[in-house]
């Protein structure tokens, strides 16, 4: 863990917090169990967990601004010239961009929503997998301004990107790595600010917690910087690995589960048509044409207006004897997600749901996932993600700088930076303190399971090595 056994030797301003005889009797014997392994978990996770940490921060960074890079790269498929006057009937903007992709079924149309935008036409060949084809149309001529293979709607750059930031473009691996890390930021994030809090004990003060130390130097100034910053960061880093949890692989199941068990799922649309007559859409169907079948798509949009269903929304084909749905897909604060259920050959509205009516959990879940994305608040939004992502990156070097200089390779006359704590000293805490410290590990372990499991193997392998190197008279 550190460089050297040799006691700490600084002046009295230095000296390290433990060292104060200012705190309880009862919480000093607690720390003196779980510190020891507090310190190990923070310092082993940071070395192994922090390059994975690092690469999310920059990818996310990346991400974050994919609105601006699709703006640049795909401009003449996403803008038109604002004309003003009428559109073309939007039946007719999805027949042109169907000439364009014959093959394939239609999956979704979003009407354009502001007065430079295209009208986006996804059709599902059965060639591209899970991916689609994209048609931009011009919404006032119905002249097509570009096709993108794209996936759930977003650009070829977006995707690349988001894949990037989810599983380094690994695929399920990836996942596993990347849902490892956002798991053990919770250990960084509170083992740190714990540490630190602790360190500053009996001379604690909002400055000395919050704000590096002028006068320190070397690794002392390092640690003084890597603490405060990630003080200044835990809140907004902890929010960011939650919300990135819920639709994550295991945990994003266990939530979802809960969600469940909660009645707090979002409330579907009804879209049966109750044995009314129907015309066969055709859409979501192996060897369908992909084509309206019948749906009038004039109809349906016009009922989407009087039902004020105002801003983006899209247009999703139902099933045979399914009605279509539109749903707001307004993803900045205040979000609009209000969405009907449009019997495809009348109009008529067979189902709603409100945004303000679904469960607040839902909602929640929604607003997080967006604002993690760095979608809720614009602008404001990416640069804010931008800053922690910088903080981020910054403070894993400062962590990596302090190992480098009290690496174990250095002169340990030169490191004066006291002894390594004690492998294993969180087994001789008191039976109560262990017992409800072991229930809280399960409950983690079972909601993220990638915390717990290679955390149990810590807990396992620090209690084997340290009662190993007790056996042997040492203390490492």
């Amino acid at each position: 863990m550190t460089a050297t056994t040799r006691p700490e030797t600084a002046p009295p301003t230095a000296e390290p917090a433990e060292h104060a005889p200012t705190e309880p009797a009862a919480r000093s014997a607690l720390y003196a169990g779980f510190g020891p392994l507090l310190r190990r978990l923070h310092f082993y996770s940071g070395v192994l967990v922090a390059p994975f940490l690092l690469v999310v921060a920059l990818t996310g960074l990346a991400y974050a601004f994919t609105p601006q890079f699709d703006q640049i790269a795909y401009h003449d498929q996403l803008h038109v010239q604002a004309v003003g006057g009428d559109r073309v009937a939007l039946s007719q903007q999805v027949a042109a961009a169907r000439q364009l992709v014959p093959g394939g079924d239609l999956v979704a149309v979003h009407p354009a929503a502001e007065p430079d935008a295209t009208t986006k036409v996804e059709f599902a060949p059965a060639e591209l997998g899970d991916k689609q084809r994209t048609v931009y149309v011009d919404p006032y001529t119905g002249q097509v301004r570009g096709v993108l293979t794209t996936w759930f709607g977003a650009t070829p750059v977006t995707t690349w990107l988001d894949n990037m930031h989810a599983n380094l473009n690994l695929g399920e691996p990836g996942s596993v790595y990347s849902e490892l890390a956002a798991s053990w930021l919770w250990v960084l994030v509170l083992g740190g600010v714990v540490l630190w809090w602790r360190h500053q004990r009996g001379r604690r003060s909002a400055r000395r917690l919050l704000l590096a130390e002028r006068a320190a130097k070397g690794v002392r100034r390092t640690r003084s910087l890597h603490a405060a910053t990630g003080l200044w960061l835990a809140a907004f880093l902890l929010v960011l690995s939650a919300t990135g949890l819920t639709w994550s692989h295991y945990a994003g199941a266990n939530f979802s589960s809960l969600r469940s068990t909660l009645n707090s799922d979002s409330i579907p649309l009804r879209t049966a048509l109750d044995g009314t007559a129907s015309p066969d859409t055709g859409a979501h169907h192996g060897g369908g044409t992909g084509d309206t079948g019948g749906a009038d798509l004039d109809a349906i949009a016009a009922a989407a207006t009087r039902a004020g269903l105002a801003g983006p929304t899209t247009i999703t084909p139902g099933a045979a004897g399914q009605a279509w749905t539109v749903e707001q897909t307004d993803n900045t604060w205040p979000l609009r997600k209000d969405k009907i259920a449009v019997h495809p050959a009348t109009g008529q509205v067979v189902d709603t749901v409100r945004w303000a009516d679904q469960p607040l959990l839902s909602q929640l879940t929604t607003v997080g996932i967006q604002l993690h994305m760095g979608v809720l608040f614009g602008l404001v939004n990416q640069i804010a993600l931008a800053l922690i992502a910088v903080g981020l990156s910054t403070v894993i070097v400062w962590g990596y700088r302090m190992w480098w200089r009290r690496r174990p390779t250095r002169d340990p006359g030169r490191l004066r930076l006291g002894a390594p704590p004690a492998r294993g000293a969180w087994r001789q805490l008191p039976v109560p303190a262990l017992v409800l410290a072991m229930a809280a590990a399960a409950a983690v372990g079972w909601a993220i399971p990638l915390l717990g499991w290679p955390l149990l193997g810590f807990l396992v392998v620090d209690a084997v090595a340290g009662r190993y190197r007790r056996s042997r008279g040492a203390d490492r």
